[in-house]
C-alpha cells in the first residue's frame, strides 16, 4: 500500500517538479495525449451536442500548466504495475445502488447511448494542469436520466478494474460537463489515459476522474474512495485549493 503523503511532502515534491505521488488514480490524472495503436472504440453517431465550458486564462491556485497528461504507467505509475487490458467482449458496465432500474452495460450497448463533446481544462492534485482538453462521451446526467436515482441517492461510489475507488456527491456528477468518455482531441482514448472509457470532472482534482470504470454505484451513504483514505480532499474543489482534508489542530 502506497504509504500516506503529508502536506509537507507534497510540497516538495510540486518544488521539485517531481511527479510520483501515485496520486492520480488518483486523480487518475496522468495521461499524455499521444494516441495508441488500439482498437477504435467509438461510436458510430456522428451527431454531438457541445458543452464547452468558459476557458478562463487564469489557472487555479497553486498550479501549472503543461503540454499533454500523463500517462499512467508510462510517464506516471500506477496503484498496480500494469494497466486493465480492455477485452470489448469481456467488457461490462454495472450502474446499481439506490436506483429505479438497476442496469449492466455491454461495450456495444455502452456506445450505443447518446455523446457530447466537452473542451475543458484538466488539472491534476499534484500541480499540473493541461488546458483545453476536448472529450468526447457520455453526459453522466444521460446515465443518471436512465436509471433514475431515487431519493436516498445523496452520493456515487466508483469502482475500477485496477481495484481503484472514489466517491462523490451525485449532484456534482450531474453538472453538463462531466463525462463518461472514450475520446481525447479526437483520438480513441487510450489504455494509459483510461480507456476505453473514463469518468471526467473537470472542477475536481484528477484523482476523482476515474478510470478504467467497472462499477457506478449510488449510495446514501458518504464512502471515502482510495485516495480520499489517505488524506486526500474528499471534495477536491480546484478554485478553493481544496487538496487535503482538514484536520484540528
Amino acid at each position: 500500500m502506497t504509504p500516506r503523503l503529508t502536506k509537507r511532502k507534497f510540497l516538495i515534491a510540486a518544488a521539485g517538479g517531481i511527479a510520483a505521488i501515485g496520486v492520480g488514480y488518483l486523480a487518475k490524472e496522468n495521461w499524455i495525449s499521444k494516441q495508441s495503436h488500439s482498437t477504435n472504440f467509438i461510436s458510430n453517431k456522428t451527431e454531438t451536442t457541445s458543452t464547452d465550458q468558459i476557458n478562463t486564462s487564469v489557472l487555479p491556485p497553486g498550479q501549472r500548466e503543461i503540454d499533454a497528461i500523463m500517462r499512467w504507467n508510462i510517464d506516471h505509475r500506477g496503484i498496480i504495475p500494469t494497466n486493465p487490458k480492455f477485452e470489448p467482449d469481456k467488457w461490462i458496465l454495472t450502474v446499481d445502488g439506490e436506483v429505479e432500474n438497476k442496469l449492466s452495460y455491454n461495450w456495444q450497448e455502452f456506445l450505443e447511448i447518446p455523446t457530447v463533446e466537452s473542451t475543458n481544462d484538466f488539472h491534476c492534485v499534484e500541480g499540473w494542469s493541461v488546458r483545453n482538453c476536448k472529450w468526447h462521451g457520455i453526459k453522466f446526467k444521460t446515465l443518471a436520466d436512465m436509471v433514475k436515482p431515487t431519493q436516498e441517492a445523496k452520493y456515487v461510489f466508483i469502482e475500477c478494474a485496477d481495484g481503484y475507488t472514489t466517491s462523490l456527491d451525485l449532484t456534482d456528477l450531474l453538472k453538463d460537463n462531466v463525462l463518461l468518455t472514450t475520446r481525447l482531441n479526437g483520438k480513441t482514448l487510450e489504455e494509459s489515459l483510461g480507456g476505453p472509457m473514463r469518468l471526467i470532472v473537470p472542477d475536481k482534482y484528477g484523482y476523482k476522474s476515474a478510470m478504467w470504470i467497472d462499477r457506478i454505484n449510488f449510495t446514501n451513504n458518504k464512502e471515502l474512495g482510495y485516495w480520499e483514505k489517505y488524506g486526500y480532499s474528499y471534495t477536491a474543489d480546484v478554485w478553493s485549493n481544496d487538496r487535503f482534508e482538514k484536520t484540528n489542530s
